[in-house]
């Protein structure tokens, strides 16, 4: 269906623009809507920092033994920066860089590549700087957990993205950003929805807390986190294991995991994880324009899936030819192509939905095992056993009859009920953390229609 809106010459010369996506009716609208409340422009509540120039650091100079933080472009998400797969640079870089270190409170805004993600820095990522892909707003009229609500709702998403600039490249600039139009209201309205926000951020890291107890509390019960191993030039091994397996590929052979075995096999009883769980694949979903949701590899998170159903859905006979693929409580989702292999999901959802092809679904036996499972395979030793199944050059790929040979070691019942009560209790403090985030958006859009209908 055509789009289309009128602008007056006035207008295009006022904001110095003349492309229609600037004139696009849902930002014109947010923007009118926003600015008809008591509003102020971003650029006079505080100062902003750009990135330092693409040039000035260069990936290959990650340090992962050292404690200053490189916040990257795909770090920055909507209200919290991403903790699961950080980046850091030397003492060296950090000091001659210091002009772009982050403080407590700061606003870290996307400004290249995936547009308008605007989030807050904590204690938690300092020391740290960031990199040419974010733009930093450090506020000094506003609170900025207040902003942080109002940037990430649906109305201050608009006014923000409609800012954009660019053809094939599209970017924002910080000269565009300081005419945001940023609504103001009483004091204890603005507090009451930050401390909304602080207390989500607050059962984020409780979240995190209880499932990093779980992971504790596996590796110290299986010893793993007193196994060293050293990785040595090169390794062998025999023709006739190369026969029995049909694999000719150095990861497969790779001795840390058999270290590992080893290791594990003194204190308990391995056995192949299709005697615990059936590892299940279905063909890809047929989409529909109704139907249930279809959960792919995006949609994987630390414990269980978010954010899917609003893009895929399978049909109704897909869904009916294939019943099993219809997601059950404690279900695994094991992330099986890709970058990510291994990566493990519990689902703890009440709602219904099914795998896309590029996840394997593990159903356990007994469903007290699945929490066990979970942090099983994304520790050390099941990412390794993942890394060492994978086939593949260009594309990794992890087959069902591959995973059926993953080695589980059989341990005492009482940690099973420990870690799964961890892995609930981690995955409900993250629900009640979106919950709270929900409501301080919630909280704005109506202000907003509120001031407009007054």
């Amino acid at each position: 269906m055509a789009v289309w809106s009128e602008s007056t010459l006035i207008d295009a010369l006022m904001n110095r623009r003349i492309d229609s996506e600037f004139f696009r009716p849902t930002h014109l609208y947010a923007e009118q809507q926003t600015r008809k409340c008591n509003t102020e422009d971003l650029g006079r509540l505080g100062r902003f920092i750009p990135g330092p120039f693409g040039s000035a650091f260069h990936v290959k100079n990650y340090d992962f033994q050292s404690r200053y933080r490189y916040l990257r472009g795909r770090d920055i998400k909507p209200f919290f920066i991403l903790d699961d797969d950080n980046r850091y640079i030397q003492e060296e870089d950090f000091k001659r860089l210091q002009d772009y270190e982050i403080q407590p409170n700061d606003l870290m805004i996307s400004v290249v590549g995936t547009l308008g993600n605007v989030a807050i820095c904590t204690p938690s990522e300092s020391p740290a700087i960031f990199s040419c892909k974010s733009t930093l707003f450090r506020s000094y009229g506003i609170d900025p957990y207040y902003l942080l609500a109002y940037l990430n709702c649906n109305q201050g998403q608009l006014c923000l993205l409609r800012r954009q600039r660019g053809a094939v490249q599209t970017g924002l600039n910080i000269e565009d950003l300081r005419s945001l139009p940023i609504p103001r209201f009483k004091n204890q309205i603005e507090s009451e929805i930050a401390s909304r926000i602080q207390l989500s951020h607050k059962a984020l890291c409780d979240s995190k807390k209880q499932y990093a107890k779980a992971q504790h509390l596996l590796e110290s019960e299986l010893g793993l986190d007193k196994l060293s191993f050293q990785k040595p030039m090169g390794y062998t091994a025999r023709f006739s294991e190369l026969e029995q397996s049909r694999r000719s590929d150095s990861e497969f052979f790779n001795p840390e995991l058999r270290y590992f075995w080893k290791n594990l096999s003194n204190r308990f009883e391995l056995i192949a994880i299709s005697k615990v769980a059936s590892v299940l694949k279905f063909s890809n979903p047929t989409y529909g324009i109704s139907g249930i949701p279809i959960v792919t590899q995006k949609h994987l998170l630390s414990i269980s899936p978010a954010g899917y159903g609003n893009d895929l859905l399978t049909t109704d006979s897909w869904q009916r030819s294939n019943c099993g693929a219809v997601l059950q409580q404690n279900d695994l989702l094991f992330y099986s192509v890709g970058a990510y292999l291994g990566k493990t999901n519990i689902w703890l959802n009440s709602d219904k939905a099914v795998p896309a092809s590029f996840i394997t679904l593990l159903r356990c036996h007994n469903e007290k095992d699945a929490g066990f499972l979970q942090v099983l395979l994304n520790s050390r030793y099941g990412i390794l056993q993942s890394k060492c199944f994978q086939s593949g050059t260009s594309q990794q790929y992890i087959y069902p009859k591959d995973i059926r040979k993953f080695l589980v070691p059989v341990v005492d019942e009482k940690l099973k009920k420990k870690l799964q009560l961890l892995v609930v209790e981690s995955y409900e403090k993250g629900l009640e953390a979106k919950k709270l985030l929900n409501q301080a958006k919630t909280r704005v859009e109506q202000l907003i229609e509120e001031a407009v209908q007054s």
